[in-house]
């Protein structure tokens, strides 16, 4: 009936002249009795537009014409419980869009079926009660990037929670993004120096290509001591003026307590590493979405240092609390269980996330972003569902074990165990000459420690083996939050794979190490910058090193 009334008025509308216009009352045409057409006076009204716009116009309001921008679409909560809200509407919601609930609380649609949508509650979902409205917002989820982030805590929506206000970023990308393709990255070039011995003479991490090295172990076996070194290492590179050099760091802690993560940024304030340091929390007191997000967040952020043409190193603290909050989520969104209840797609889930590491070639920049994920092993076990998959995906693992660590050898690394994919390519020179040797004798004295204890019935070679091993074992030792320079380190290996230190006792090596080191920075400079700036042993060096190995052992007490 509307439309006959809109194409009654149009037909009625007739011109007076170019500057006036002349409507004339409805005479024969039948129309209910709720509708009244009142007689509209024959003067002449002056109108700017022509007869056409003001039909137009007229026809519009009669139809109760609305412009499509005006419209947000819209959906309503039908059941909500444990972090998943079941929503009715939202027909053209886009997977992983971020929504928003009518008390302000934002989540993630993942389930798109027919007759509804399967949202993630990121937050406290007691706010939310069924028949609220759900809003979308047109977006995927996206966090802050930038070099504003550096010393800040945020969660895992890139909002700051260390109390320092705003964080003024200018820049959002989605945390979800697709990782480079081969064609724009580039083989390994360089080595990250983690300042722990152990794992830069036998386990090197290559930044050169973004490596992906695995922290495994079980839980209080030091696998966050050993990121944090590395961490703390970087102020070295970072106090100088080559960016080249420069490692912007991204801590991404899941699933931890918040008195964990406390000291945690305590320690890297003390230390002043927390000025090229980004940390991003979802705590254990966090929602299982939130958890699952944080990863995703932190390499978004890391992938604004790789993307502009400098270096990246994100930590993942750890990856099983991550594998558990997706496991949650899915089983409560109804997706079919697999091994261990883990959902189908749960290796998908880490290889998406670390196959963004990357180191870019120089027309995408140069850049490069170096991840190393930590895994939680129960009793031992590195055959487990979740530490198989990402031992498949990375590119070597230091495993660190329980045994070792109450023996006192820490870091508690299983040199045979543990390994480097990358290799020597991810090793200065001067390390590859010192410790080539040293993986081979270390295996060799693991595997005959075992029959020594036996008898005492030993021939020279295999007790030169025996003793050569213990000193060596003893010398790659070392004190929690202490990274040594790679120079420092260099001529510490030389002296025992050398074997200037057969003939010392095994319980004075680490007070020979302290001493020796000493001695170089007061009387031997010359050494220790050589091997920094060529980044390899020259034969000169070698006779110098030699000699003052040999002197200085020999003048060595206790």
């Amino acid at each position: 009936m509307k439309r006959a009334l809109a194409t009654l008025v149009r037909n009625r509308a007739l011109a007076c002249n170019s500057e006036s216009v002349k409507f004339v009352s409805s005479r024969n045409v039948q129309l209910p009795q709720s509708i009244q057409i009142r007689p509209i006076s024959t003067t002449c009204v002056k109108y700017a537009t022509s007869t056409p716009e003001v039909s137009q116009i007229l026809e519009q309001k009669i139809l109760g014409h609305q412009s499509k921008q005006d419209l947000e679409e819209t959906g309503r909560v039908l059941t909500i419980g444990d972090g998943i809200a079941r929503v009715y509407g939202l027909k053209n919601i886009q997977a992983e869009e971020m929504v928003e609930f009518s008390s302000g609380l934002k989540g993630m649609a993942l389930n798109l079926e027919p007759d509804n949508v399967g949202v993630v509650v990121f937050g406290n979902d007691k706010l939310i009660k069924e028949g609220d409205i759900v809003k979308r917002t047109g977006a995927i989820v996206d966090v802050p990037i930038g070099d504003e982030l550096l010393g800040r805590v945020v969660d895992a929506l890139g909002n700051p929670i260390d109390g320092k206000g705003p964080l003024g970023t200018k820049k959002r990308a989605r945390v979800g993004i697709k990782a480079p393709g081969i064609i724009p990255r580039i083989s390994v070039r360089e080595p990250m120096q983690t300042g722990m011995k152990a794992v830069d003479s036998l386990v090197p991490i290559g930044r050169g290509r973004g490596q992906r090295e695995l922290i495994i172990g079980d839980r209080q076996t030091g696998k966050t001591a050993v990121a944090i070194d590395t961490i703390i290492n970087q102020k070295r590179f970072n106090e100088g003026q080559d960016e080249k050099k420069k490692l912007y760091c991204i801590y991404v802690a899941i699933g931890q307590k918040r008195s964990t993560v406390a000291q945690l940024v305590k320690r890297l304030t003390d230390t002043d590493a927390m000025k090229y340091t980004i940390i991003v929390a979802a705590t254990a007191s966090d929602a299982a979405p939130l958890q699952y997000l944080a990863p995703y967040s932190g390499c978004a952020m890391g992938e604004h240092f790789r993307d502009t043409g400098r270096h990246g190193l994100i930590i993942y603290d750890d990856l099983s609390k991550q594998a558990v909050a997706y496991r949650q989520m899915s089983l409560l969104l109804r997706r079919p269980p697999g091994r261990e209840a883990y959902p189908g797609d749960v290796f998908y889930l880490h290889s998406r996330l670390l196959e963004r590491a990357a180191k870019m070639n120089d027309t995408h920049g140069g850049g490069s972003l170096t991840a190393l994920p930590i895994i939680e092993t129960q009793a031992g076990d590195v055959s487990a569902y979740i530490p198989t998959n990402v031992i498949s995906i990375t590119d070597g693992q230091i495993f660190l074990e329980t045994e070792l660590f109450y023996k006192g050898i820490r870091p508690a690394i299983n040199v045979g165990l543990s390994v480097s994919r990358v290799g020597s390519a991810a090793q200065t020179k001067a390390m590859k000459q010192v410790s080539g040797k040293m993986k081979l004798e270390l295996a060799q004295y693991r595997e005959v420690a075992a029959f020594a204890q036996f008898g005492s019935d030993l021939d020279a070679a295999t007790q030169s083996l025996l003793n050569r091993g213990v000193r060596l074992t003893e010398l790659l030792k070392q004190g929690q939050y202490v990274p040594m320079a790679i120079e420092e380190q260099v001529c510490v290996i030389y002296a025992g794979v050398r074997g200037h230190l057969d003939k010392l006792d095994p319980s004075k090596i680490t007070k020979f190490e302290q001493e020796f080191l000493r001695h170089l920075k007061s009387q031997h400079k010359d050494i220790l910058e050589s091997v920094r700036t060529k980044s390899e042993l020259t034969p000169e060096t070698d006779a110098k090193l030699k000699e003052i190995v040999q002197s200085f052992v020999a003048s060595f007490k206790v």
